[in-house]
C-alpha cells in the first residue's frame, strides 16, 4: 500500500492507495495546513489515514511539502556564504543573491583546463569574513566546474578547514555547484547553490522530524520519498543534500495526479483549484510541458528542473471584495470561508449561495454574503454571482495568456521538443476542492469539453503517491585529455583515445542504474533514456586530436500506475 501526502496552501491532503491490477483509493482525508507547524499537519493526516487502513501493509510514503517554498517567500531562510570563481566575462556581482558574496580570482576554461589558479589569499579572506558574520552554510561555485570541479573542491576544503569530505569543523553544509547538474549556465548555478543552502537547515530539521514521527507511529520501515518540481520523487536521504529540488513540488503533484486519474491524448488544460490558488498546466499531445532551462525563484533564474505550471491567487478561500461596481475574488486569502468558521466571505461561500455546492454551514454562507452585499448596496445574489463569474473569467484569462506565452516559444514536453507546435486546447480537466462547483461556469467560458475525474478533491495526494523516482546525469568526455566526468556524481575516470559516443551512452546508463541502485531504487534498463547525445571532433591544424562527447541520461517523470489500468 502506498501513501501520498500533499501539503497545500489551505489543506493537507492524504490518500492510501492499494496497488493491484489497477490502483484504488483505500482511504483519504483533508486536514488544515498549519504553515507555522507543517509537521503537525503531516502527522495529523497520517494518523487519520492509518486509522482507516492496515499500517503493516504500508510500504512507501511520498510527500509533497511547501516548507522550502514558504521559507523563501516569507524570507525565513538562513544566511549563506557564496564564494565564486568566474574568470573572464560578465561580472558575477550582477547576479549576486546575498550580502555574503565573494568573487575570487581564478578561472577554468570550457575544456576544463585551469587557466588561472585560485587566489588562496582572497579565498581565506572571504571565508574569514563569512565566519565573522556567523555564516555556517556555504555555496562554492566556479564557472565551468561541470568540466573540472578543482576550484569548487578547494573552496570547500578551505571553508571546512579539513581534508575529509565528511568532517567539517567550521561549516555545517557546503553546496558544490557542479553537483547540481551538467548545464553550463553560471548565473543559474550560483542562484541554485545559494537557495539550496538557504533552506538546508530548515528542511533537514523537518526531514528528521518526519522520520521520528514515522518511527513513533510504527512506520519506521516505510520508504519515504519527497516530490520534486519536475514531477518525480527523490528518496528522503538524498533530498537532505538537495532540498532546493523540493521547491514548487505542489503544482507538480497536481500534474501527476491528473496523469494518474485520466487518459490524456490531446492538447489540454489542467486546472487545480485549491483553497488559496489555482494552478494552471498545459499538456501538448497528452504530455505535460517543462521549464526547459529551470524555474525562477523570486527574481533569480535557477537550474531547478520543473513542470511548467502557472499559479494565480484564485481559490475556494479567496476573499471577496467590491471595488467600485466590480465584484472581485482574491488574490488574498484572509482565513477560511464563513461556512467553515471564518469571518470573511469567500468564493466557496459564493458557490454555496448560488447552489453550486454545499460545503460546511450553507446557511452561514448565505447570511454572511447577504450582509456583506447589503453593506455595499448590492443584493446577495448579485454579489455571489459576480464573484463566481469573476473567478471563472480570471482563470480563463490567465489560461489564455499562458497558452499564448507557450506558443511564442519552442514547445518542450517531458518527452521531447515539438518542432513548430502550436497548442490548441481541446479539453479542460478540473481538480481540487471547488472543481465540481466551478465546472459549469468554466465550461461556459472555455466552451470546451470539461471533465472532473473521480477523486478530484484529493488528486494532488494521488499524484504524489503514484509518482516514480526520477534522476538524471550528464556525462562529459574529452578524448584528447583522456578524461570522463559526471558532475552530479563527482565521478571522474580516464578514457582511451578511441572512446566514442556509444561507449559514453553505455557508461551513462550504467552509472545512472548504479546511482539509483545505491538509493534503493530498481531501474529497468528500458526506463533509462538517453535524452541528448553529441560528439564533436576537435581539430588542431589539419589533424583531429580527439572528440568532445556529451550524453544526458535520465528517468523521466511519470506515475508507476494509472487508474485506467485494468479497466
Amino acid at each position: 500500500m502506498l501513501l501520498g501526502i500533499d501539503v497545500g496552501g489551505t489543506h493537507t491532503d492524504a490518500v492510501a492507495i492499494d496497488i493491484g491490477d489497477a490502483p484504488a483509493v483505500a482511504a483519504s482525508c483533508k486536514v488544515p495546513t498549519r504553515h507555522h507547524d507543517l509537521l503537525s499537519s503531516v502527522t495529523e493526516a497520517l494518523t487519520t489515514i492509518l486509522g482507516q487502513v492496515d499500517k503493516s501493509a504500508v510500504t512507501q510514503l511520498n510527500l509533497s511539502t511547501t516548507l522550502s517554498t514558504n521559507a523563501i517567500v516569507q524570507n525565513k531562510t538562513e544566511d549563506v556564504g557564496v564564494i565564486v570563481s568566474a574568470g573572464p566575462g560578465i561580472d558575477p556581482h550582477n547576479f549576486m543573491p546575498c550580502k555574503d558574496f565573494h568573487v575570487i580570482d581564478g578561472s577554468i576554461d570550457h575544456r576544463g583546463n585551469e587557466v588561472r589558479a585560485l587566489s588562496t589569499r582572497q579565498l581565506a579572506e572571504a571565508v574569514d569574513a563569512c565566519r565573522g558574520n556567523g555564516v555556517r552554510v556555504f555555496a562554492a561555485v566556479s564557472k565551468f566546474s561541470t568540466r573540472n570541479p578543482r576550484h569548487e573542491n578547494l573552496i570547500r576544503r578551505t571553508v571546512c578547514n579539513c581534508k575529509s569530505v565528511d568532517v567539517c569543523e567550521h561549516a555545517d553544509f557546503v553546496t558544490l555547484g557542479h553537483q547540481l547538474g551538467g548545464a553550463l549556465n553560471f548565473p543559474r548555478r550560483v542562484a541554485t547553490a545559494y537557495f539550496n543552502c538557504a533552506v538546508w537547515r530548515l528542511y533537514n530539521e523537518f526531514a528528521t522530524a518526519v522520520e521520528e514521527a514515522l518511527d513513533e507511529m510504527g512506520l519506521g520501515h516505510v520508504k519515504v520519498n519527497i516530490l520534486k518540481a519536475d514531477g518525480g520523487t527523490m528518496p528522503l536521504p538524498q533530498s537532505r543534500t538537495l532540498p532546493v529540488q523540493s521547491i514548487f513540488s505542489g503544482p507538480a503533484a497536481s500534474v501527476m495526479g491528473i496523469i494518474a486519474l485520466t487518459d490524456i491524448f490531446h492538447d489540454s488544460v489542467i486546472l487545480d483549484i485549491g483553497g488559496t490558488t489555482t494552478d494552471i498546466a498545459v499538456f501538448a499531445d497528452g504530455a505535460p510541458l517543462i521549464e526547459r532551462e529551470g524555474i525562477d525563484i523570486g527574481s533569480h533564474p535557477t537550474l531547478v528542473s520543473a513542470l511548467k505550471v502557472h499559479s494565480i491567487g484564485i481559490g475556494g478561500d479567496s476573499a471577496i471584495s467590491v471595488v467600485g461596481p466590480e465584484v472581485r475574488v482574491g488574490p488574498n486569502r484572509l482565513g477560511p470561508s464563513v461556512c467553515l468558521g471564518g469571518e470573511r466571505v469567500t468564493l466557496t461561500d459564493a458557490l454555496n449561495y448560488v447552489g453550486a455546492c454545499k460545503v460546511g454551514d450553507v446557511a452561514a454562507s448565505r447570511k454572511a454574503v447577504d450582509a456583506y452585499a447589503a453593506a455595499r448596496t448590492l443584493t446577495g445574489e448579485k454579489l455571489a454571482q459576480g464573484a463566481v463569474a469573476y473567478a471563472a473569467q480570471a482563470i480563463q484569462d490567465a489560461t489564455r495568456a499562458l497558452v499564448e506565452e507557450i506558443n511564442s516559444k519552442p514547445v518542450y514536453t517531458i518527452h521531447e521538443l515539438l518542432e513548430g507546435k502550436k497548442i490548441v486546447p481541446k479539453k479542460v480537466y478540473l481538480m481540487g476542492g471547488p472543481a465540481e462547483a466551478m465546472r459549469e461556469e468554466l465550461f461556459q467560458r472555455f466552451q470546451l469539453s470539461t471533465e472532473v475525474p473521480a477523486n478530484f478533491d484529493v488528486a494532488n495526494a494521488i499524484g504524489a503517491a503514484l509518482t516514480r523516482t526520477t534522476w538524471e546525469l550528464e556525462l562529459f568526455a574529452d578524448t584528447q585529455r583522456h578524461v570522463l566526468f559526471i558532475p552530479t556524481l563527482s565521478y571522474r575516470e580516464n578514457v582511451p583515445s578511441g572512446y566514442d559516443l556509444d561507449d559514453a551512452k553505455r557508461d551513462a546508463v550504467n552509472q545512472l542504474t548504479m546511482q539509483l541502485d545505491s538509493m534503493g531504487v530498481f531501474l529497468k534498463a528500458e526506463d533509462a533514456q538517453i535524452t541528448h547525445a553529441s560528439s564533436f571532433n576537435m581539430v588542431e591544424g589539419y589533424d583531429r586530436v580527439g572528440r568532445n562527447i556529451r550524453v544526458k541520461c535520465q528517468v523521466r517523470p511519470g506515475v508507476i500506475k494509472t487508474f485506467g489500468e485494468g479497466r
